[in-house]
């Protein structure tokens, strides 16, 4: 049985790099050659498994161009995909409309604001630095920060650049790698011993915390109005980890089956830092990808499906080995090790309705494409639970599970009532 390409999404892919318009004559935007590369059409890192048993992806997830860096063109797509699939404020500006769009290319440009905001860009005032104006002069430069340069104060964050520490040349110790971030650089803070790290927080040795990509990401959710959790753990064939920990791609697998795209993170085993001539140990080679489906072949090995960052489109696959992911492009590195975000569900309105009372929330709602089975489904499922104290222990579940972002409760209330609404697990009868 052929593997099918996943329906082709509206993201024409240009043969040839436009040519990008320089933001004002002070600085010219410069990409690494992976980025120029990926602006062109290029085939798949390796050739797709000729047979399948299984092949599995999630739908619409946006294909961004790279843009000031890999991190944020990743989370970009990563949060794109979310504000198409149930959580419509974490994009509300004013490219396509307020959604999302599936690429960044000609009037898609603006959706470039939601990792690096910039004066001008997507409705911005002219006179009002973004993240593009205060932390980014060129790719890999390793010099003071913009704003530091001109002397005035940085802006509020406001950009998932903002908050993941995105080109910001802040640190002079990463967990102990390097010093960072040069520009088109982030950095995370994975367990070096292998071990999966839920929603953690680093810190200096002061106590002050250190924006990280796994937390900037559920920094960045909340400031758009969203709770959210996240994970970070090395790759279970990362030589750098010991022992039997590692992230597995039977996890992978279960990530994707419940509607959650996984984010990828490039980097050579046992490579933590880099000699610049101006700039010693600063971060490493790295660039990150969005994992979003995968594929099983006759002969039982796993193949990972992904965004590159470079806008490259839907046929990008590489098995989960410790090989190198990106032999055909100008960088060729491994995974190290994953990164994942979980969205919660928002309540937003309770209104009167037919006699009871109408719930609508926000929530993750993905779609789940089996091709072999030519099947499509809603892999999150929501219900409506109720209690007479918000602080119980105990809540009443009062709807039959829903994949909708809505329901009415019949006949309701008497007394006060205090409602939420919880996303169900995959075992979740």
């Amino acid at each position: 049985m052929s593997i099918p390409t996943p329906s082709p999404q509206p993201n024409p892919t240009p043969t040839a790099r436009p040519t990008p318009t320089p933001p004002r004559t002070r600085r010219t935007r410069l990409l690494p050659a992976a980025a120029f590369l990926a602006l062109a059409s290029i085939a798949s890192p390796l050739a797709p498994p000729s047979l399948a048993l299984e092949n599995v992806y999630l739908t619409e997830v946006p294909d961004y161009a790279w843009h000031v860096g890999c991190y944020g063109t990743a989370l970009g797509n990563l949060i794109g995909y979310w504000d198409r699939h149930g959580l419509p404020d974490l994009y509300t500006g004013p490219t396509n409309g307020g959604e999302a769009p599936l690429f960044s290319f000609r009037n898609n440009r603006g959706i470039l604001s939601l990792w690096s905001s910039e004066a001008g860009l997507d409705g911005r005032p002219e006179n009002l630095p973004g993240h593009y104006d205060d932390y980014y002069v060129e790719y890999e430069y390793a010099g003071p920060d913009p704003y530091e340069s001109a002397g005035r104060p940085e802006h509020s964050p406001d950009c998932i650049g903002d908050f993941i520490g995105l080109n910001q040349r802040k640190w002079q110790d990463l967990a102990g790698e390097c010093r960072g971030n040069i520009d088109g650089y982030a950095f995370n803070f994975f367990d070096r011993e292998g071990r999966r790290r839920d929603n953690f927080e680093p810190t200096d040795p002061a106590g002050i915390p250190i924006p990280d990509v796994q937390s900037g990401l559920r920094a960045f959710s909340a400031f758009r109005g969203y709770a959210a959790d996240t994970f970070s753990q090395l790759a279970d064939f990362n030589p750098d980890a010991p022992g039997p920990n590692g992230f597995t791609f039977e996890q992978l697998r279960a990530e994707i089956d419940a509607g959650y795209p996984v984010v990828l993170c490039m980097q050579a085993f046992g490579v933590f830092t880099r000699d610049f001539p101006d700039a010693p140990r600063v971060n490493p080679l790295i660039h990150a990808m969005l994992a979003y489906g995968y594929v099983i072949d006759d002969d039982g090995q796993g193949y990972v499906r992904y965004r590159t960052s470079w806008a490259s489109g839907d046929n990008q696959l590489s098995p989960w080995n410790d090989s190198n992911w990106t032999p055909d492009q100008a960088i060729r590195l491994p995974l190290r090790g994953v990164i994942g975000f979980h969205p919660r569900p928002r309540i937003t309105a309770i209104q009167p309705k037919s006699g009871g009372l109408e719930i609508r929330w926000h929530g993750p709602r993905s779609i789940l494409r089996n091709e072999a089975a030519d099947l499509e489904t809603h892999p999150h499922r929501y219900v409506v639970e109720q209690s007479s104290n918000p602080a119980s222990a105990t809540w009443e579940q009062i709807t039959e599970p829903t994949t909708d972002a809505s329901a009415v409760i019949p006949e309701c209330c008497e007394g006060h009532r205090f409602f939420r609404v919880r996303l169900l697990g995959p075992s979740d009868p």
